[in-house]
């Protein structure tokens, strides 16, 4: 399944979305980038408590909040296959971000626990058939479907990828 096959883009969610390319299958891109993190380990250790700005995420946070948002998107598309009629919920961020234990935490620990959810993700949407990736509902007022949420999941990552890169691994 490719973007092209989502019905309507959903606001808000079409700048992750609008990052990858025409033609890229959700679960094969899903795999592609499952070490998409890893390669930046070195990065995250070295810089993993600092702020470009008061007040702002640290890159262990950001990998919290990749990690939650994984599992929230993945959620979602579940419960849509699944046939939820109900209007799923979305999530504060900064409320999130709030009530983790991340200071506590290594990097390694982080990037393992990104690649256990990453790979739960594979094979949730792997096992999706047409039929069920095209399944609608509603979240936060916004028509969706779950293969949106694949794609949500692989575009948010590479948007904190390159936010990292411009703001916390300059080198």
């Amino acid at each position: 399944m490719n973007k092209s096959q989502i019905k309507e883009m959903p606001f808000f969610y079409d700048r992750y979305i609008d990052l990858i390319a025409d033609g890229i299958d959700v679960v094969e891109e899903l795999k592609a980038t499952e070490n998409e993190l890893e390669v930046l380990k070195a990065d995250f250790i070295k810089n993993q408590d600092y702020q470009y700005k008061p007040g702002k995420w640290t890159p262990k946070d950001i990998l919290q909040h990749l990690i939650d948002t994984e599992r929230i998107m993945a959620y979602r598309a579940l419960a849509l296959v699944r046939g939820e009629q109900q209007e799923l919920l979305g999530f504060e961020e900064d409320k999130y971000a709030k009530n983790t234990n991340v200071k506590n935490r290594t990097v390694e620990d982080l990037l393992e626990e990104f690649k256990v959810v990453r790979k739960a993700t594979i094979y949730q949407f792997q096992n999706f058939t047409e039929e069920m990736f095209l399944k609608t509902g509603v979240c936060t007022g916004i028509d969706v479907s779950p293969l949106i949420f694949g794609f949500i999941c692989i575009g948010h990552v590479k948007h904190h990828v390159s936010f990292l890169k411009e703001n916390y691994f300059i080198a």
